[in-house]
């Protein structure tokens, strides 16, 4: 970790200060992705979903304050009781990824479909995705996925439909589709804003998986190229790469994973053990740094970093505590319970495939 300032220690003591005064009145959480002048507080860490289950589970913290991004926020106030009440140091955090998929978009995109098809589309969500989406998949008999188990879940779709729409999320999509071995003629892109998402009729008929073309910027740094010099650099090197990557990447690769999957490949692999991981820095450099009896290299030559993620700072964590402390409310993520209940239903079918 880097030096600190006296400011810095300052804040650092308020907000321990802050947490032992509240107690088990409140819970943070901290996603992978956060930088380590935050995730060092957090009371639980994991991915997004792993969080907001865990919260639920956390019956004594009224306060959930949720140091990631917004939509992982609203999957929390989704799933925790009515007594919970979940905060962010800032609800400006978000995903451009979640927001590539706009729900007035994704529904006229639904009605082209149904209407040129009469074949059973079931819908499929990340769980990148607002509440809004995961409302309109739930409604819609689909459900939402999470990267460890989108091939599961790819899977039970195509099972009960004839076609599948899995958005926003591309790469992950065609990732999942093709470790089902799916022919490349079966997987179409909808291409947002374009007529029938720049597809033929022929083109979607034939298709049985329909990919909005959603993407995150942090993946798509990586490449099949980097896997290639890492491999030349150095002699004997595993690489795992998260699915949101490109699928030309993730194809180099040895192994492709979640955030949790690239940690318990890491942990279990034996000393000596020689990575390059291709998802966010910030993670792949707390791994370096828990594992010093391995050598783990970044896949990419310079870091790639969330800036969304980045949007949460200490700073901002102290000032959601002091008004917590003060009995105040501040920075709420409320999904109201019309979408909630909606939203519930794509979740639960996940929990159940």
């Amino acid at each position: 970790m880097c030096e600190t300032t006296n400011a810095e220690e300052e804040i650092f003591a308020g907000i321990t200060a802050r947490k032992r005064e509240l107690g088990e009145k409140m819970l943070i959480l901290g996603h992978h992705y956060q930088h380590e002048d935050v995730f060092q507080f957090a009371d639980m860490t994991g991915d997004s979903l792993k969080l907001s289950a865990e919260a639920a589970k956390a019956g004594k913290a009224r306060y959930i304050v949720f140091c990631g991004v917004y939509f992982m926020a609203e999957a929390a106030d989704i799933l925790t009781s009515d007594k919970q009440i979940v905060l962010m140091p800032d609800l400006a955090a978000g995903c451009p990824m979640a927001d590539m998929a706009v729900p007035d978009e994704v529904e006229r995109a639904w009605q082209e479909l149904n209407a040129v098809t009469a074949a059973e589309i079931v819908p499929v969500t990340y769980v990148n995705s607002s509440a809004r989406i995961k409302a309109f998949v739930g409604e819609r008999g689909g459900s939402v996925c999470t990267s460890s188990n989108g091939e599961r879940v790819l899977n039970w779709a195509l099972e009960k439909g004839d076609k599948v729409f899995f958005f926003p999320d591309e790469h992950l999509g065609r990732n999942s589709a093709r470790a089902l071995r799916l022919n490349d003629e079966e997987v179409v892109l909808w291409q947002r804003g374009s007529p029938l998402g720049g597809n033929s009729e022929e083109q979607l008929a034939a298709a049985r998986v329909i990919l909005w073309n959603g993407f995150c910027h942090v993946h798509m740094e990586f490449s099949a190229a980097q896997v290639r010099s890492r491999r030349q650099k150095v002699p004997g090197i595993k690489i795992i790469i998260h699915p949101e990557s490109r699928s030309e990447a993730v194809r180099e690769a040895d192994y492709y994973g979640s955030t949790e999957g690239i940690i318990a490949a890491v942990e279990k692999s034996p000393p000596g053990s020689v990575w390059a991981i291709g998802t966010e820095a910030n993670l792949v450099k707390r791994l370096r740094r828990q594992h010093t009896d391995k050598q783990i290299y970044l896949l990419a030559d310079s870091e790639c970093l969330c800036p969304d993620m980045a949007d949460i700072t200490p700073e901002k964590l102290l000032l959601v505590l002091d008004n917590l402390a003060e009995g105040k409310i501040v920075n709420q993520v409320k999904v109201p319970d019309d979408i909630a209940l909606k939203a519930r239903l794509a979740l639960d079918r996940m929990l159940k495939i």
